[in-house]
C-alpha cells in the first residue's frame, strides 16, 4: 500500500476515533484543534491537493500537553499519522530529485 493511501486511512482512524469517543470534546480546545487539522488535512488528501498544507503535526505534542493520559490509545493513532505524514514528504522530497 502506498504512503499517501495509508496517511488517508489513518487520518480516517483517527477522526472515527475523535467523533466515537470525545464526540463533546471536539466541539472546543484541544481535541477541537487536532480534529479540524484532521478533517482538513483528510480534504487535501481526497482532493489530491498539495500535502504542504497537511497541518497535522503537533497533535500529539498538543493532547499530552494538555492531557497526562500517555495510555489512551488515541495518542498511538495520532503519533502513527504524523510518522506517516513525515514520511511521505520523505518520499516526495526524494522523488523530486
Amino acid at each position: 500500500m502506498d504512503k499517501k493511501k495509508q496517511l488517508i486511512d489513518q487520518l480516517k482512524v483517527v477522526i472515527n476515533n475523535l467523533e466515537k469517543d470525545y464526540s463533546n470534546e471536539i466541539t472546543s480546545g484541544v481535541f477541537q484543534l487536532i480534529y479540524i487539522r484532521y478533517k482538513n488535512a483528510l480534504d487535501v488528501m481526497e482532493c489530491n491537493e498539495d500535502i504542504r498544507e497537511l497541518n497535522i503535526i503537533g497533535g500529539v505534542r498538543a493532547y499530552m500537553d494538555s492531557y497526562n493520559d500517555y495510555q489512551n490509545p488515541l495518542l498511538g493513532e495520532l503519533h502513527k499519522a504524523e510518522n506517516l505524514h513525515k514520511e511521505l514528504h520523505l518520499v516526495l522530497d526524494l522523488n523530486k530529485k
